[in-house]
Order: structure tokens, then C-alpha cells, then sequence
């Protein structure tokens, strides 16, 4: 059989599972037999096993066969759409009953200013306006820290402003540190950019001291202190006073995302440690809704930081002034501040829920966090977990999504708790419970 032969075959399968004649989990029949059914040898059904893998479609487990994954993994590797699946456990956007209709209440009151309503219909800048800085810089501080206002500068997204910021510091085919579990979105923009990610090893209060000096020279390390994406960990205050030491001896800065640090109000970040190597971002995705977002990074306060602002234009990053104006609005009339409250009380509630359905199995997180960590018992494997969970309609994600380098990933998923209503995230935790504690060949990943 020629090369074309052996693909047209695996054309066909590879047919079937993206119109669901296959779906994820099943198993495909041992390579003998499905030679046999194709009347094909042995050799050549091994090269049509290996292109369904090389394409992502499938998954092999040693000792018990090739398995439907869930879908094709993503040329970037980010988490960016949500998926089809009943019960979305992959992505977190929360969004609690009510919130709509009081972020619309200050929206409409922004079309009845005239003075508001034009301003939000002109293009925005990086430099923002000065009641955005103030409202912003006010709504940031924490824990005693707060940025300079006049220093605040605004992006698009959060997702942009991580861009800037790497964009200002690390240029073109030099290092930046990365947790070894990190934010997927970091890998796709560093490709974008042509940065080089290092992984630096982590223990149970994030990136140690050992790694950051080993990984040296680094012209930047990007950081999540609280409530890590995925391991839902806090870094301690006396491993940030360690990290800030360090950054001071290499003369390093650090690309500090806090994102989550709004559930966290009680830690200072890691700015407050060390603000003249320090780059902080944030957005109001988390905070208030992933539909209409602004991103703030706040440049490190020395004389001679790079010049962030420019990088925001020349990546076409700057928010709209739409959002701005909306934001200054959120941010200002105590909007904002109900909403995170509410999240707080939210992420709580179900963190105890999870902590409740999943008992005795082996969870990494933090009980003000919207994710969890869980590490698979035996025998299962993250793939074929995923898989699994995907027939019963629930999507998680594979600690693969997360690795920053290659080689050995934990055997381990990541559950986004934010999404499904209680009741239905109940539910769904009992399925996966249920699922963790039966053979993979008896929870229909068959």
C-alpha cells in the first residue's frame, strides 16, 4: 500500500470523529484486527495509528489501546473558545444571576451623557484619560499597595497587556521564565513574539528560589503570586520576599498577572515587594465580565523602565474608549466593588462544593480560588480522563495544556468551577467522582 493509500484511510477515520460517528473515548479495535477488517498489514495500520496521533485525533495508552480524544489540540495552545460540551468545567467566566443587568444600569446611564456618550465613541490611548487612571489606580490597591495613578496605563485586554509587557522587555529570541505550569495563552504569545519560554520548577508555594537562579540569564520571569492558573495555589508571603530578593540581585523584572488577585484582597502583590522591577497586570474580565474588558499594567517605578506605552500602540493593543468610559463608570459608582464581592462569596461556595463531591482525591488548590487541580488516581491518565468525561457531556482540561516545555506532564486535569449553576456543577463534580473511581475500561471511555 503506498504512503497516499495508508492517509486516505486515516482520512476517513479522522471523518468520522469530526462528524461524531466516533466519538471521544471510544476505543479504536487492536492494531491486528483492524488490519485484518481492512485487509491491510500490520505495518501499514500502524502508520494510519500514527498519523491519527501526529494529527491529535487520538490518544495511545500502553496495555490498553488508541483512544478518540476530545478534539484536536489547538495550534495556539490556549484555552481561547468555549466548547461545545453540556457542562463547561474548561473555562472560567463568571458571571453570577444579576450581574447583567447592574453592569447594564451604569451602561445606559453612559448613553444618556452626551459629554460621556461622545467621549466613548472616540478612540482610546494607552495613557487612558485621568478619571480612568484615578478610578482604576483606586480600584487596584490591596492590601495597602496601590499603583500611581499617573504611572497606569490601559489595554485592550489583559491578554494584551501581557503582550506589551513582554513585547517591552524581552525582545525577539531571548528568555523569558515561566512557571512550569502556566497560563496557556502565555505560550501562543511568546511564539508570536519570538521569545524563548524557560520553565522553572515549582513546589507546593510556586516557583522556587533554586530555579529562578539556575535559569539565568532571563531577561524577564512571568509570575501568577495568587491563585495560580491551573494549580489555584498562593504564593506565601515569605517565598514573594525570597523571589523579590533574587530579582533584585539579577536585576530582573517580572511580569506579575493578577488577574485572579481581586478574590485574594487580603495579600499585598508582589509589586508591593518590589515595584522597581515589578510589571503588574490586571483586567476587569475576572472582575466584572469577559464580554467587555479593559486591561491595566502598571509599569515598574524606576527611571528607566522600557517604554510599555509604546509597545501598546505598536501592537495595536489600546482599548477602545468605549471601555473606558464604562469602566470609569463600573469602577466608580460601587458596580465593580458589589460584583467582586459577590464572586468572592461565589468562588467560596464552590471551592467547599468541590471540596465536598470530590472527596479523598487528591485536589491542589486555594478555598478562595474559581479552579482546582486534581491529580488522577491510577489508572487513569489525563487524556483518557478527559475523553471520558467528554461522553458523559462535561469538558475539563489536560495538564498537557498548561506544560510550558516538553517532557513529563503530571497526571493531572484542571476543573474551571465557575461556569454551571451549583446545582449543575454539583452534579457534574458527582459524575467525575464517580468516574475517578472506576477502571477507565468500565467508565465507558471504551
Amino acid at each position: 500500500m503506498t504512503g497516499e493509500d495508508y492517509r486516505a484511510i486515516a482520512d476517513e477515520l479522522a471523518a468520522a470523529i469530526t462528524q461524531g460517528r466516533l466519538r471521544p473515548g471510544d476505543r479504536l479495535p487492536p492494531l491486528r484486527r483492524f488490519a485484518r477488517r481492512r485487509r491491510i498489514a500490520d505495518s501499514t495500520a500502524a502508520r494510519v495509528y500514527r498519523e491519527l496521533g501526529r494529527r491529535g485525533l487520538t490518544v495511545g495508552e500502553v496495555g490498553r489501546g488508541t483512544f478518540v480524544r476530545t478534539a484536536p489540540p489547538a495550534t495556539e495552545p490556549a484555552l481561547a473558545e468555549p466548547g461545545g460540551h453540556r457542562i463547561d468545567l474548561e473555562l472560567n467566566f463568571p458571571v453570577l444571576p444579576g450581574h447583567d443587568a447592574l453592569l447594564a444600569r451604569s451602561l445606559g446611564q453612559l448613553l444618556q451623557q452626551g459629554d460621556a456618550r461622545a467621549a466613548a465613541l472616540r478612540p482610546g490611548t494607552a495613557a487612558g484619560t485621568p478619571a480612568a487612571r484615578q478610578a482604576a489606580a483606586a480600584h487596584l490597591a490591596r492590601a495597602g499597595w496601590a499603583p500611581d495613578a499617573h504611572r497606569l496605563l490601559f489595554a485592550g485586554s489583559g491578554r494584551e497587556a501581557l503582550a506589551a509587557a513582554f513585547a517591552a522587555l524581552v525582545p525577539p529570541g531571548e528568555r523569558l521564565g515561566v512557571e512550569a505550569l502556566t497560563f496557556p495563552v502565555v505560550k501562543g504569545i511568546a511564539a508570536r513574539l519570538g521569545i524563548a519560554l524557560v520553565p522553572l520548577a515549582m513546589d507546593e508555594r510556586g516557583v522556587t528560589p533554586a530555579a529562578l537562579r539556575a535559569a539565568a540569564p532571563l531577561r524577564a520571569v512571568y509570575l501568577q503570586p495568587a491563585l495560580h492558573n491551573p494549580l489555584g495555589i498562593t504564593m506565601p508571603g515569605t517565598r514573594r520576599t525570597e523571589l523579590a530578593a533574587i530579582m533584585g540581585e539579577l536585576d530582573l523584572y517580572a511580569v506579575e498577572d493578577a488577574v485572579y488577585g481581586f478574590l485574594r484582597p487580603d495579600l499585598p502583590p508582589l509589586a508591593a515587594l518590589a515595584p522597581e522591577r515589578t510589571v503588574l497586570v490586571d483586567s476587569l474580565s475576572k472582575r466584572l465580565a469577559p464580554g467587555l474588558t479593559l486591561g491595566f499594567l502598571v509599569p515598574p517605578d524606576r527611571a528607566d523602565t522600557p517604554d510599555f506605552a509604546a509597545a501598546l500602540r505598536s501592537g495595536a493593543w489600546t482599548p477602545s474608549g468605549f471601555a473606558l468610559e464604562a469602566a470609569v463608570r463600573w469602577l466608580g459608582d460601587g458596580t465593580a466593588a458589589a460584583v467582586e464581592a459577590e464572586k468572592r462569596a461565589d468562588a467560596a461556595a464552590r471551592q467547599r462544593l468541590a471540596a465536598e463531591r470530590l472527596a479523598g482525591q487528591r485536589l491542589r488548590t486555594d478555598p478562595h480560588s474559581y479552579h482546582c487541580w486534581w491529580e488522577l488516581p491510577e489508572p487513569w491518565r489525563a487524556d483518557t480522563f478527559v475523553a471520558a468525561a467528554a461522553r458523559h457531556g462535561i469538558a475539563v482540561t489536560p495538564s498537557g495544556a498548561f506544560a510550558a516545555g516538553a517532557g513529563h506532564v503530571p497526571n493531572a486535569v484542571r476543573l474551571a468551577l465557575s461556569s454551571p449553576p451549583l446545582d449543575v456543577l454539583a452534579d457534574a463534580l458527582d459524575v467525575l467522582a464517580g468516574l475517578a473511581r472506576r477502571a477507565p475500561e468500565d467508565a465507558g471511555a471504551e
